[in-house]
């Protein structure tokens, strides 16, 4: 009785720790979602200003979509295990880069709060962003031998 290739894969301690990884980064980008959220939230009820090119309310519209688009890749990540690494690289990739944009306009413009956000969770989607391409996509199963 031959093992088939998925079996191999699933027993393969790599492979548990690749799932791990993955899940944690689901929880990360759940977690960068939930932040923008209150950074929306913040932005849009008048809490957080600035100065041209800044404007509070695109920046809380920004946040609130790429919040949404996080946790939707999150959740996806965790309920379609077999997609987690494409479809976290799609959504960690669309955060790296309203993120860049958001962190181009606060400079500018926004309150050294806004600034140090960005900086401190654009690397975070970076780090995050490199661990997903570090991972192992799942290959279909193939039949046994």
């Amino acid at each position: 009785m031959q093992v088939s290739q998925t079996m191999r894969h699933t027993l393969h301690p790599n492979s548990l720790r690749e799932g791990s990884c993955v899940r944690l980064i689901a929880g990360v980008l759940m977690f960068v979602a939930a932040t923008l959220g209150v950074a929306s939230t913040l932005h849009l009820t008048g809490n957080v200003n600035g100065s041209p090119p800044f404007d509070a309310d695109h920046a809380g519209i920004a946040e609130a979509l790429i919040g949404a688009v996080l946790l939707v890749g999150g959740t996806l990540m965790l309920a379609a295990p077999r997609r987690a690494r494409t479809t976290g690289l799609a959504a960690t990739g669309f955060g790296i880069v309203g993120f860049v944009i958001g962190l181009s306009f606060t400079t500018r413009g926004g309150h050294a709060p806004d600034v140090a956000y960005h900086a401190i969770f654009l690397p975070v989607l970076i780090a995050s962003l490199v661990a997903l391409l570090r991972t192992h996509q799942p290959t279909a199963s193939p039949t046994a031998r």
